[in-house]
């Protein structure tokens, strides 16, 4: 299909939402109305398949835990194929989820699908075709910088394969390869086992390549800090590689070294010398288009959470636009970005019909929780309003909590324009939410800033509940040439600390401050950490099974295991009286 073609289908599809939505889900219960889960809860509803109303009666609001005896049965092998517990499609692999507020991420069943399919591919071309609409192929310059990494496979009991979605393509054969062909970096440098390496390796290749790169990918904002820390710290020894024309002797993977050597194409001690002049003032504002002069664009998702990283993102970006992301989850795809040169508060994206049958629990922020377990459906939403995602999938999901909080902002044709708020809270004891304390830290910042000239380069929370009254713990990471703890400084500190600590409290929401005025939570506590931190948790995240590719820091903890790997790293703490 054209461009022109997939973008009047999607075109077409937003015009009659409600009907594309209804066939949608009389697709998933005429396919899937006699897997087990559904079976318990249609039996005696005896017409095929049930109507809206009737489903969304008969089949009650599901989240993950109702699903994972099926999913461990499922891992482990135990499966009878006359009585398919969540599909009847062919079990093809696992996909991690991308939450990272626990040790471990949940396994995402992944079945052959045909009509999944067919939405994950319009989709997925259709955003291909809204880039190459803003952005026309050049044949000159056609390069991706694309830091993508295909992650250590796992295998279950039973023999399945487990990988984060976004790498599936690298994993699933020649078809989907291709669409990496584009990509700066050699297929063994995506296939390594090291992610420090491979992100080197990428930047190097991508230097190699300078003038010929069109685009940055990444699938996150948080990836492109990582990445321009790396040349921060690197930069010498990436010119040093250029001009040698070999990579450090750190790569220690032959068939990266070798992959990456075949790209330098032997010493470049002139390209090594611009970049060395570049890079030696130091000065990282705009480093994108001084050392990509022909780039146009880079690309990673920066909303939600991610949008803390945006600012810093811009100031490397430079002139050059920050293009947003798609609103793809690992069960299914839910919204496409139809206008991508919008920054994080304005992203707006546009409720695919034909993805799932997608419901919608008002939200009420006051009160952190959902208003009722009534949901309306996708003809039912107003405009100004927020709401929880629930999807029912091709895939084996029925009225499943997404963990997604939207805010709809008015209609594309007939389809919801909705932002991305924040990831749900997982219980009414919450007080704060992942916006709220993103509001409160960016305030804190720029008091911060002022007062000892640091740069906070990520956060997270923990709420005690074991403690009466609870406690909401913060705790706070700088960029590390800002850290200097020498003891004579601690009590400072301390004072800094108190005086602009209280701003974070004050910002922190209305449940919050309600619930501290009633007595109900103790003062808030803000620890600093050392320096790399949250890069060690991160590291300790992937070596649990967390693919790297998908990886966002937690900001809102709920593991004790993580807490306790915080608490071993913090400098310093202060019980705010305010």
């Amino acid at each position: 299909m054209t461009d022109e073609e997939i973008l009047r289908m999607l075109e077409d599809t937003t015009k009659e939402a409600s009907r594309h939505q209804l066939e949608t889900l009389r697709s998933i219960l005429e396919r899937q109305a006699g897997v087990l889960y559904l079976r318990s809860h249609l039996q005696g509803h005896d017409e095929q398949p049930v109507d809206a109303a009737t489903f969304r009666r008969a089949v009650p609001l599901s989240s993950y835990d109702d699903y994972v005896d099926h999913i461990d049965r499922m891992a482990d092998g135990l499966v009878d194929h006359d009585l398919p517990l969540l599909s009847v499609d062919t079990l093809l692999c696992f996909f991690y989820s991308s939450g990272t507020s626990a040790m471990k991420p949940k396994l995402i069943p992944y079945f052959d699908s045909k009509l999944s399919k067919a939405a994950s591919f319009m989709a997925h071309q259709g955003s291909a075709s809204i880039l190459r609409r803003s952005f026309p192929p050049r044949t000159s310059v056609s390069k991706i910088l694309w830091f993508i990494y295909a992650d250590n496979i796992a295998t279950t009991k039973g023999g399945f394969k487990v990988m984060a979605a976004s790498t599936y393509p690298i994993h699933s054969g020649a078809t989907n390869w291709s669409q990496f062909l584009s990509c700066s970096s050699p297929r063994e440098v995506i296939l390594g086992s090291n992610v420090e390496h491979q992100m080197y390796c990428h930047l190097l290749c991508g230097l190699r390549n300078s003038d010929f790169i069109d685009g940055i990918r990444v699938p996150y904002a948080i990836g492109l800090i990582k990445v321009f820390g790396l040349l921060e710290s690197k930069w010498k020894q990436l010119c040093d590689d250029l001009e040698c024309g070999v990579p450090s002797l750190e790569i220690s993977d032959v068939a990266m070294r070798d992959s990456v050597i075949e790209v330098l194409g032997g010493p470049q001690p002139e390209l090594s010398r611009r970049i060395w002049a570049i890079c030696e003032d130091k000065n990282w504002g705009g480093i994108v288009s001084k050392l990509w002069p022909n780039v146009r664009f880079i690309r990673c998702v920066t909303t939600g959470s991610l949008a803390q990283y945006y600012p810093k993102l811009k100031q490397y970006a430079g002139e050059v636009p920050v293009l947003g992301g798609d609103y793809f989850a690992s069960e299914c795809c839910v919204g496409i970005n139809m206008d991508i040169t919008q920054p994080p508060e304005r992203t707006r994206f546009i409720l695919l019909p034909t993805a799932a049958y997608f419901e919608f629990l008002p939200f009420a922020s006051d009160v952190t929780d959902v208003v009722s377990e009534e949901t309306v459906d996708i003809s039912g939403v107003e405009a100004g309003k927020m709401y929880e995602v629930v999807v029912t999938t091709y895939r084996g999901f029925y009225r499943y909590h997404l963990g997604d909080i939207v805010r709809v902002v008015g209609f594309y044709n007939s389809s919801p324009l909705v932002e991305f708020v924040m990831r749900a809270p997982r219980a009414p004891s919450e007080v704060v939410t992942e916006k709220d304390l993103l509001l409160a830290i960016e305030y804190f910042q720029s008091v911060l800033r002022s007062a000892m000239a640091v740069e906070i380069t990520e956060f997270s929370s923990f709420l005690d509940l074991t403690l009466s009254p609870k406690l909401l713990k913060v705790y706070i990471e700088v960029r590390e040439e800002c850290m200097f703890l020498p003891k004579e400084k601690i009590e400072e500190l301390v004072v800094i600390l108190k005086e602009c600590g209280s701003s974070i409290g004050d910002s922190l929401g209305d449940k919050y401050n309600v619930q501290r005025k009633r007595g109900e939570i103790d003062p808030l506590v803000v620890s600093i950490v050392k320096p790399g931190s949250f890069d060690a948790l991160s590291q300790l995240a992937i070596e649990n099974g967390a693919p790297a590719t998908q990886y966002k820091p937690p900001k809102i903890i709920r593991n004790h295991q993580i807490v306790d790997f915080i608490e071993k790293r913090i400098l310093v703490t202060v019980s705010l009286d305010g």
